[in-house]
């Protein structure tokens, strides 16, 4: 219990803390629409290293995953009767918050459970998600403000810029490849080749994912193909 609420203190402080900082940012300096948008993105994602290093046990972690989201979630409907709520959170959509605090959380749930429950390697969280995270961030900006040759096609959906594809290909393979180092215990050019394949994955997940639901497939896109590579290079898991 004290695990528990030691880490959700901190959780609890980190998100108001940075969410306060951001909507003063927007309050007070002009922000471009797609910048805050990734702002909160990136919050959102470094909150990662709260919920894997603030808990001492993964059961914990994913559950308080659970718990905030029952309790953001009502707030976050509450909240959208307010007239500003749309424009100052940058929804696209009305619900968007509410859609993607349930997915974020969900999928680190479950993936915690696989990296740090069965596995016992907490880091192995950092690097599935992070092949999506900064990764998809770097896609949005870099493909909105450079993007010139798009990929259009049944598949997709709507047209995405190779640059952002490209941007996210980068990205993701940078964030896996210093996760690995830091903490793999394999070669570098093991660590290399594993952060190639896995941000290849998660760049073409991304790619033919459809409905903002990359928050879900390009995380376990990274896992089903780094967790397999590095068992197969020896790395003790």
């Amino acid at each position: 219990m004290i695990d528990f609420l030691s880490g959700f203190g901190i959780l609890c402080g980190y998100f108001f803390v940075c969410a306060s900082a951001a909507l003063l940012l927007r309050r007070f300096v002009r922000t471009p629409t797609e910048v805050f948008r990734k702002l909160l993105h990136i919050i959102l994602l470094c909150s990662l290293f709260v919920w894997i290093y603030a808990f001492r046990t993964w059961w914990i972690a994913s559950l308080a995953a659970l718990v905030f989201t029952s309790i953001v979630y009502p707030l976050l409907f509450l909240a959208e009767k307010l007239d500003c709520y749309s424009e100052l959170l940058t929804e696209r959509k009305s619900g968007e918050i509410k859609h993607s605090l349930v997915l974020v959380f969900s999928m680190f749930a479950v993936l915690n459970s696989i990296c740090w429950g069965w596995l016992g390697e907490r880091w192995l969280v950092l690097a599935c998600i992070c092949a999506w995270g900064f990764g998809d961030a770097a896609a949005a900006l870099i493909g909105k403000k450079y993007g010139r040759r798009y990929l259009e096609g049944k598949l997709i959906e709507g047209r995405k810029s190779v640059e952002g594809t490209l941007a996210m290909f980068t990205v993701s393979f940078i964030a896996v490849f210093i996760v690995l180092l830091i903490n793999g215990n394999i070669a570098w050019y093991a660590s290399l080749t594993i952060a190639v394949l896995t941000a290849a994955a998660s760049s073409v997940v991304e790619l033919f994912t459809r409905n903002g639901m990359d928050t879900i497939t390009c995380p376990f896109a990274a896992a089903a193909v780094l967790l397999p590579l590095l068992y197969l290079w020896g790395a003790q898991l």
